[in-house]
Formats: structure tokens, C-alpha cells, sequence
């Protein structure tokens, strides 16, 4: 039985994450499909440059265990081709990143936000990674890191 309960979750797991896919969203740019993100990621004719208007190291200062917190790192466009955020991730579970779905225009701002959920972590400090994978001329992936202490 636990088998078969274990089975069914994964299942719907993989259908969720494939219903998040096909989700769009509201603006004046268009989703792109999966295969113009992957060749976004390659072609360096249509790289652009990204600038981080926060810093890239956010310190969120102290949350009590059980708490869950949001990070926002906030960036723009400074190239002039389309930005494509193709791949936003995380170094563990407890951060659970959003990735923004359609492309940003040239001079164009948005954000990268990050939820994390402190209540199966340690008291005391901790540092946590988001990777960002876009069509930038920078090094992929692009590295941003916050702090947080947990207290009782």
C-alpha cells in the first residue's frame, strides 16, 4: 500500500510540474517555448548583459524557526537584445525559487524571487544559494546568496 501511495505522489508530482509549464502569464512580452530557452542559453548572438540593481549577497537578519521569508533579488535588462531567464534554482530544498516565464525587453526590469521555509533547519546562521541561468555574457549560472539566522 505504501508503495502504491508513494507511486501515486510522484505521479502527480510530474503532472504539476507539467501543468506549471504550460502556465502563461500577463504582459506585453510572450512566453517563449522550452527550445527557444535552451537555444537561448547557446546562441551568443543574442546574449545580453544583466544588471543587479540590489546587491547579489542579501542578509535577511533573523527569523524565528517554522517562519518562511521571501527574497527578491531585482535586476534589469542593460543589453540590447531579450533577456531570457531559462533556469532558476537552488542549492537545497528549504529555497524554493520562482522563475520568471517570459522574456525581459532591452532596459526592461523584473525580479527573481526565492521562498525559504526554516522549519527543518538548524538554529543558527545559514547561507543559501539561487542560481540563475540566462542568455547573459557573464559566466552561467549566475550566483546569488543570501543569509538568515534562525533563532527559537
Amino acid at each position: 500500500m505504501k508503495k502504491v501511495i508513494f507511486i501515486f505522489a510522484i505521479i502527480v508530482s510530474i503532472a504539476a510540474c507539467k501543468n506549471e509549464d504550460k502556465k502563461t502569464t500577463s504582459g506585453s512580452t510572450t512566453e517563449l517555448t522550452a527550445e527557444e530557452k535552451e537555444r537561448s542559453k547557446t546562441d551568443s548572438s543574442n546574449f545580453t548583459s544583466i544588471q543587479w540593481l540590489d546587491s547579489t549577497f542579501l542578509d535577511l537578519g533573523k527569523v524565528k524557526k517554522g517562519e518562511t521569508v521571501e527574497v527578491s533579488f531585482r535586476f534589469k535588462n542593460t543589453g540590447n537584445k531579450q533577456l531570457v531567464i531559462a533556469d532558476v534554482s537552488a542549492g537545497c530544498g528549504c529555497t524554493i525559487p520562482e522563475k520568471p516565464q517570459q522574456p525581459f525587453a532591452p532596459g526592461e526590469e523584473g525580479v527573481i524571487k526565492a521562498k525559504f521555509e526554516s522549519k527543518n533547519q538548524n538554529v543558527g546562521p545559514h547561507q543559501k544559494p539561487v542560481y540563475v541561468t540566462a542568455n547573459t555574457n557573464t559566466p552561467n549560472p549566475i550566483l546569488l546568496n543570501f543569509k538568515v539566522e534562525i533563532t527559537e
